[in-house]
């Protein structure tokens, strides 16, 4: 590690230790892509965006280590050069979005389905707990990490656990070719057609039904790809790489021009269409439904609920408003204990997840 990254790491540490020593709460910041995501958080900010960079790339081993404010652009143009990504297809919401955002979030693009959450890459990570103490997990190869891997604990929990520094990420080499096929079905036959689809050999890398259309990538080999152009059919989208982008990073007219609260609402993929008013878009194959409705959110949780799922409130809370799923008292204990654990003071995105974390 460089001596300015060393600098850093102690000015962080040494922030985050003197807060806790004062119980003063910080709010942990990199680009701010993610500030409209969780609840509301006060505090002294904790800068981490000059603490960016990537620490080191191995493409025969597949993976990479980068820093958490290294933005997910300058990641992704490393990996490229050696023909590489991030599997799990980061939402960027913004430009400069950073590494350390995406993963404290845990959100993870259309390809989630069939090459693995955002939590499933991560190999190993260095973090700083509510007490200033540096700590890390896991290792940098798979091989290399063993027993109940703690580092992705920190992924999705919304910096309520620890200051991400660093983490080592599983990558893997980009398709050879991809295309995207349109259907004119609907929502309901759609996800049916897709459920069928993902039981057989097919390339499949996304799905999605828009509304009006369903949407279908194939990624893989030339050969790989044309045979399931021949057995699917539908009509070929010409730069489909573009609407694959677009709905990774909520720029679709879905996103920008739809009215009321914006809900992320998951369920079994092949559950049917949830009997809710509003306007829908299903991403994953079904696995995440969108959902803009003006709904009250308990009508919108039980839904979900009754359907094996869970409903977040993704946009539009208001001051004070629950954006996750109430959790069962077992877990919510749980969630507590592993507060009280990596965070005794409190002081780190306090009530970001929920009110009391």
């Amino acid at each position: 590690m460089s001596e300015t990254a060393n600098d850093l790491t102690s000015l962080l540490q040494k922030a985050v230790h003197d807060a806790f020593r004062e119980r003063r709460p910080l709010r942990i910041r990199g680009s701010g892509t993610k500030a409209f995501y969780g609840r509301a958080v006060s505090g002294e900010p904790l800068d981490l965006a000059e603490h960016r960079g990537v620490i080191r790339h191995e493409p025969t081993e597949l993976f990479a280590t980068a820093r958490a404010g290294t933005p997910l652009a300058e990641l992704g143009e490393v990996l490229a050069e050696h023909g590489q990504h991030l599997p799990f297809e980061p939402p960027m919401h913004g430009p400069g979005a950073t590494l350390g955002g995406v993963l404290a979030c845990g959100l993870s693009g259309p390809a989630r389905p069939y090459r693995g959450a955002a939590r499933d890459a991560v190999l190993g990570m260095r973090i700083i707990n509510g007490k200033g103490e540096v700590l890390a997990f896991g290792g940098e190869v798979m091989k290399n990490v063993a027993g109940y891997d703690v580092s992705r604990l920190m992924v999705g929990a919304m910096g309520t656990l620890g200051v991400i520094l660093d983490a080592s990420l599983k990558v893997l080499p980009r398709p050879a070719a991809e295309a995207t096929l349109a259907f004119d079905v609907s929502m309901h036959d759609g996800l049916i057609d897709v459920n069928r689809w993902s039981a057989s050999p097919l390339p499949l890398s996304a799905a999605c039904h828009d509304g009006d259309r369903l949407f279908v990538r194939l990624s893989g080999s030339i050969r790989a790809i044309d045979s399931a152009r021949r057995r699917l059919g539908g009509d070929v989208v010409e730069d489909g790489s573009r609407f694959w982008n677009a709905l990774r990073d909520q720029s679709l007219p879905f996103f920008a021009d739809g009215a009321g609260p914006l809900w992320r609402i998951s369920v079994p993929p092949a559950t049917p269409p949830l009997s809710l008013p509003g306007t829908w878009l299903a991403d994953w194959g079904g696995a995440q439904r969108w959902l803009r409705t003006d709904s009250p959110a308990q009508g919108v949780r039980s839904a979900a609920e009754r359907a094996g799922g869970h409903a977040t409130l993704y946009r539009g809370a208001a001051n004070g408003e629950e954006v996750f799923h109430p959790l069962p008292d077992a877990l919510h204990r749980l969630h507590e204990n592993l507060k009280q654990a990596f965070d005794p003071g409190r002081v780190l995105n306090r009530g970001r997840l929920y009110a009391n974390l």
